[in-house]
């Protein structure tokens, strides 16, 4: 049944964006009107969707709330992850663009955050754990869940997509450790939207310049945060949950 929510979610976003990019005329997102027909609307639609499926399963609570901590130094997560955020965001770019358009952009990209963190680390963490899958198993498969479902993007970006999707996996990672060291689905659902939202404004929105020498600190904060983790890959869990 998830895999035929993922599906449903998929096609909202995929079959959608494609409509309603011939509605709007546009093949990129350079300007407010393709931000809003082909993010706003099929983003937005799979938003609702996500958060209509958890609230039809009764699942709201455990969803936005988590009852399994980790240590306190695992909050290096997040903050690195803001960390990268803020020094990728090309600020003189989006002063060109003007505000509506960063307001169109920031609500999109959040619109992204809320639904993938909504669905797989929402509704996919807690029907894993629900059947019993001990925590390692949970971000393990919810992350490869994650990382697997962007290979859709294959049907606009091609082979590319594969990349796309180890990465993803990996980034699904961070973000599980964000939702329980936060104790809830709310920091990393902001932060993954404003992740995208970095991303977005050092590369998609770009006109004029092929490379922007702050994306660095979000492609830098992956390796980073990964060697992090494998070192201390043992002291995540409290002692008495790790024993």
């Amino acid at each position: 049944m998830f895999a035929v929510i993922v599906l449903v979610y998929l096609a909202i976003i995929q079959g959608g964006g494609i409509l309603t990019k011939h509605l709007s005329g546009e093949d990129d997102f350079r300007s407010t009107r393709a931000l809003f027909y082909g993010m706003i609307i099929p983003l937005g639609a799979a938003l609702i969707f996500t958060y209509a499926v958890i609230t039809y399963l009764g699942w709201l609570r455990p969803v936005l709330r988590d009852d399994r901590p980790t240590r306190s130094w695992v909050r290096v997560v997040p903050i690195l992850l803001l960390v990268a955020v803020a020094g990728g965001i090309s600020y003189t770019a989006l002063a060109e663009k003007g505000w509506l358009f960063v307001v169109v952009l920031l609500i999109a990209t959040q619109f992204v955050g809320w639904g993938e963190e909504g669905m797989f680390r929402g509704i996919g963490v807690v029907m894993l754990r629900d059947h019993g899958l001990a925590e390692g198993r949970v971000a393990l498969w919810s992350s490869l869940v994650f990382g697997a479902v962007h290979l859709a993007n294959g049907i606009t970006h091609g082979a590319s997509a594969i990349f796309q999707a180890v990465v993803v996996s990996l980034a699904g990672y961070f973000f599980y450790l964000t939702r329980r060291v936060t104790r809830g689905n709310i920091a990393n659902s902001v932060i993954h939207g404003l992740f995208d939202f970095s991303l977005l404004t050092g590369t998609a929105i770009l006109v004029d310049q092929e490379f922007y020498p702050g994306t660095i600190f979000p492609i830098l904060v992956y390796p980073l945060l990964a060697i992090t983790l494998l070192v201390r890959r043992h002291s995540i869990e409290p002692a008495q949950r790790h024993a």
